[in-house]
């Protein structure tokens, strides 16, 4: 009886400090080796993946930070984010930025401030560094990304509303894209994204995500990265609750809602049809510029995209040499459809019952999800 008190005892003790930690110094489960780092900081009740903080988007901040005419790239991940970031900043040029001066990289040109780029660190201790980091060539960060001949400066997120106070009320007048992308074909670049990380990032954050070859797969014949998508798993936000919560903003005015497969299919168009959303006007030789420029072929060619952390200031990181993904990871073929003829019948049967479970409450929102092409106007 002794022993099972002492027992008990120590469990309560461990109990207690685990949610010390988890609640004032969280960063250090990040410490531990993987999945006990993640387990620890889900089950002490924070969100994943640990690196990101919706703190820079609330109300009462967003607005020390913007100003009128923003733009936020809110894509969904694995959906054509660094796609779009690359294309705005095509059509904010007119595609006359030939060389990328005003590109050195995809994160220096277009700051995502969801990310956490130091371990423990958080969105108000890294703000001030957008401004005042001076990057290998001699200039400040800010010079970059906030460059006097931008007629807009743009922004990286993975939130949707309310996350995004889209429709805050005052304020600065900040502009919306989302864009969502076929499940299935997120599914399929998830299974490849796993692996895209480096070690140096991996290390930072507690052996997340796993480095998982594309080709694995568990007894129900998912990947570890599709099986984390799943209704009521660890990134079951990141698609469903991404495309749900986007959804009824699809007509806002400071919205453009778009599917990654219409613009694969028509980027011409959709080029023209973003640069109306942000009052540019492109001429047909500028349009065609921009068209070519946001391509995947030139895109691969330019290879703008390793997601530096130049505002980290963990010793084991080095701001010039360490980035988020391995080279040439960020830009692939971006199929559409790919991800039907990635996993097997079975698996994609389960998907589909998850998508039913999860976007079938609106028809119309699964078949836009599953097939883009027009949408209903929103019912009042």
């Amino acid at each position: 009886m002794v022993t099972i008190k002492k027992i008990g005892s120590a469990v309560v003790g461990i109990a207690m400090l685990i949610g010390a930690v988890g609640k004032f110094v969280p960063h250090w489960f990040m410490t531990m080796p993987f999945p006990l780092s993640i387990i620890l900081w889900i089950s002490t009740g924070h969100g994943m993946p640990p690196y990101f903080s919706t703190d820079a988007w609330k109300e009462d901040e967003i607005d020390t930070w913007t100003r009128d005419g923003d733009l936020v790239v809110a894509t969904g991940a694995k959906s054509g984010t660094t796609f779009m970031l690359y294309c705005t900043h095509q059509i904010r040029t007119k595609g006359k930025d030939t060389d990328d001066e005003l590109f050195p990289d995809v994160s220096i040109a277009t700051p995502w401030p969801d990310l956490i780029q130091s371990r423990g660190g958080s969105w108000a201790e890294q703000k001030e560094r957008y401004n005042t980091t001076i990057l290998p060539d001699g200039r400040t960060m800010k010079e970059v990304w906030d460059h006097p001949s931008y007629p807009f400066r743009i922004f990286k997120s993975h939130f949707g509303p309310p996350e995004l106070p889209v429709r805050k009320k005052g304020g600065k007048n900040i502009k919306y894209m989302a864009m969502v992308r076929n499940g299935l074909d997120v599914a399929a670049s998830m299974t490849d994204f796993y692996s895209a990380h480096t070690d140096e990032f991996r290390h930072l954050w507690g052996g997340f995500p796993p480095d998982v070859p594309p080709d694995v797969r568990d007894a129900d014949g998912f990947h570890p990265a599709m099986k984390d998508m799943l209704p009521g798993n660890p990134l079951e936000g990141i698609y469903w609750g991404y495309v749900n919560s986007w959804w009824p903003y699809r007509n806002d005015p400071n919205v453009i809602l778009l599917h990654y497969s219409d613009v694969r299919k028509d980027l011409k168009g959709s080029v023209a049809k973003i640069a109306k959303f942000l009052d540019v006007k492109l001429s047909s030789s500028e349009l065609n510029t921009v068209v070519n420029r946001c391509s995947m072929e030139h895109m691969k060619k330019a290879n703008k995209f390793h997601y530096y952390m130049p505002l980290n200031t963990d010793s084991t990181w080095n701001n010039n040499e360490h980035f988020i993904v391995k080279s040439g990871k960020m830009v692939n073929k971006g199929h559409v459809g790919k991800g039907k003829d990635k996993f097997s019948p079975e698996v994609v049967a389960k998907f589909r019952e998850a998508e039913e479970k999860m976007l079938g409450h609106d028809p119309a929102l699964l078949k836009w999800a599953r097939e883009g092409g027009g949408f209903p106007p929103v019912e009042s």
